[in-house]
């Protein structure tokens, strides 16, 4: 939906399962429009798109895309952001560190992110500005050698030639949102803005084009995980010049309290499908990263992990807290609006990303997915009211 300062408002369809494009459309023909009805009936109501690489190359075939463009002005629907994170299955399957394949050393990642703003152009309204956001590069321990890094920098490069490109062809402005998360190739503030200097020293004949097509996609969950206030994170990344892609509205579980009945609590999220990334914080130590909660339990069971607090990369609802004593990062996500209401004019594209209703334990987990998903807007919204950023 649109908002103040010519601002959208979406929740990413990535919640929902769909590998093919007949499966990926027929959840936004059941789910996304019942949730419309509810939260956006009478105006244009705006869909943030996740299309792996199959839903992809089948939408591209001119029949299904004609079809799709007649769907969306029929159901006043528009779509103006793409989340091309995940490549393949995200649902239903064994993920893990997976979601980071192929990376961006591989062709593969740079001709299907192409795919999506080639797709995104076709279905954008006229003039409107169109996003994608995709991995920080690859997974940390993926990458080894320097050969990797430069590979990186090479295809990203070649990706930032073509959506500017794209956009002198089709008047639409275009960029791509790198989106830092716990043990991607750049996970903080910090590294991120280390990243855009090696990249750009890379390639310095470039770098007005790289800071004009590319830039991050801010996602509250994992920076609160990463112990970063949205002040800092975000004053780090503008100052620098970088641009804010988009922004996910998404909160993560915290936790100080380590009694076994806590710990019980905690082993109730620990599942097979997504990575569920930890990072320890304790008053005299550095940070402790360990790769998912299992790991972490099994340090905290085994005396290696002492730490005072845990932060847990598990997208939790908007609206809802955790059952104590876990508790939420919201508050990131407050101090992320915070700073909008201040400098509103740093990112148009927001998007709702709990995208672990199927995997969220205990009462969480069981209130129907649409009646949560209109939740998660009434919650976004009123907060967004709050700051004079809605209507």
């Amino acid at each position: 939906m649109r908002l103040a300062n010519n601002s959208h408002l979406a929740y990413c369809t990535n919640i929902h399962r769909g590998s093919s494009w007949k499966e990926t459309f027929d959840a936004l023909d059941s789910y996304t429009l019942s949730v419309r009805d509810q939260v956006s009936s009478d105006s244009p109501y705006a869909i943030g798109l996740r299309l792996g690489a199959s839903a992809a190359k089948e939408l591209s075939y001119p029949a299904a895309l004609l079809d799709f463009q007649r769907w969306l002005d029929n159901n006043n629907c528009y779509v103006f952001t793409i989340n091309g994170f995940p490549y393949g299955d995200f649902h239903g399957t064994r993920v893990k560190d997976q979601v980071y394949r192929p990376d961006w050393t591989s062709p593969d990642r740079l001709s299907y992110t192409n795919l999506l703003f080639d797709l995104l152009c076709e279905i954008l309204p006229a003039g409107m500005e169109g996003s994608v956001s995709t991995l920080p590069g690859s997974f940390k321990r993926f990458i080894t050698d320097e050969s990797q890094k430069n590979a990186i920098f090479d295809n990203l490069i070649a990706q930032a030639e073509y959506t500017a490109q794209l956009s002198e062809r089709t008047g639409h402005e275009l960029h791509l949102g790198l989106e830092p998360e716990p043990l991607g190739y750049f996970e903080t503030s910090k590294e991120s803005v280390r990243f855009f200097d090696e990249l750009i020293s890379y390639a310095p004949d470039k770098k007005d084009l790289l800071l004009h097509q590319l830039g991050i996609n801010y996602d509250t969950c994992h920076l609160a995980v990463e112990y970063e206030s949205a002040d800092e994170s975000l004053s780090r990344l503008v100052d620098n010049g970088i641009r804010i892609s988009k922004i996910h509205l998404s909160s993560a579980l915290k936790v100080a309290d380590f009694s076994p009945s806590s710990l019980e609590t905690l082993a109730g999220f620990c599942e097979e499908t997504y990575l569920h990334q930890v990072i320890a914080k304790s008053k005299s130590s550095p940070l402790v990263r360990y790769e998912d909660l299992d790991i972490a339990l099994a340090a905290r069971e085994d005396g290696s992990d002492q730490a005072d607090e845990w932060r847990i990369h598990f997208h939790i609802p908007l609206h809802a807290q955790p059952e104590a004593p876990l508790h939420s990062t919201s508050d990131h996500i407050l101090g992320t609006l915070g700073y909008l209401k201040a400098k509103p004019e740093i990112c148009r594209h927001f998007e709702m990303e709990t995208y672990t209703w199927e995997v969220l334990p205990g009462e969480m987990g069981k209130t129907d997915v649409i009646d949560q998903l209109v939740k998660e807007y009434e919650w976004t919204l009123a907060e967004f009211e709050n700051r004079n950023l809605a209507k």
